[in-house]
């Protein structure tokens, strides 16, 4: 009964697991340009290939047999305004986007799910927050005021505020969460979503065109596996 539990967990896409609790294949692929961790059961990938400054062309993949195929893609993706960093070397409130492998577990957004995306997607709420606090055994991961646990209360300005989704309505519009720090290390952050551009560069987080992102909520399947490749 225990590991029937836990695997609704990971199914629904409402428990953290880090990237090393799936076996990955021992050999990585390439596709465009960028160097993709593959684990065991993936068949769907994005890409982010860094172009210029901030800018970055993102491509959604799904594996064929044995071809991997451009199912489509957005030559105006955007990363953070403090470039790219190893994600083990990311710090922060530093702006930096990670680069590296990562799980899209689940996606969020402003709207109701709609029936073509899966089930684990949650619609964020007036007291929803992505929790920051470097004090708070929530860190990195989503949390209601309701619920408590954290500082919501911090103003912006502080180290240690999180982020309150509803304040971000064009941006977290639709959104997927990625596995970056899936493990809650302290002071490197967290909060790396792909989600929708908004006016420049992002805060560390992958941004895309609106289409582009309805498009992938519409795609994704948990079966699949799906990653996000982020590449210089």
């Amino acid at each position: 009964m225990k590991r029937l539990t836990l695997l609704t967990l990971l199914t629904a896409g409402l428990l953290a697991v880090p990237p090393s609790a799936v076996a990955a294949r021992p050999d990585p692929v390439r596709l465009d340009g960028v160097t993709v961790r593959i684990y065991r059961g993936t068949t769907q990938v994005v890409t982010v290939n860094h172009t210029r400054g901030m800018h970055a062309r993102v491509t959604l993949w799904a594996l064929r047999g044995d071809t991997w195929a451009k199912r489509f893609r957005a030559t105006d993706g955007r990363i953070g305004y403090g470039g790219l960093v190893r994600a083990n070397r990311r710090v922060q409130g530093s702006g930096t986007t990670p680069l590296g492998t990562f799980r899209l577990p689940w996606a969020f957004g402003m709207h109701p799910r709609r029936k073509a995306w899966d089930p684990s997607y949650r619609r964020a709420g007036s007291g929803d927050y992505w929790v920051l606090d470097n004090r708070s055994s929530h860190y990195n991961r989503w949390r209601s005021r309701a619920a408590g646990g954290f500082r919501w209360r911090l103003p912006q300005s502080d180290p240690n505020a999180s982020e309150r989704l509803r304040s971000f309505p064009k941006q977290y519009e639709f959104a997927v969460t990625t596995s970056f720090n899936s493990t809650q290390v302290r002071h490197r952050g967290g909060a790396i979503f792909l989600h929708v551009n908004g006016r420049g560069a992002t805060a560390g987080c992958v941004s895309a065109p609106r289409w582009f992102l309805l498009r992938t909520l519409d795609t994704l399947d948990p079966a699949a596996q799906p990653v996000i490749a982020i590449g210089r």
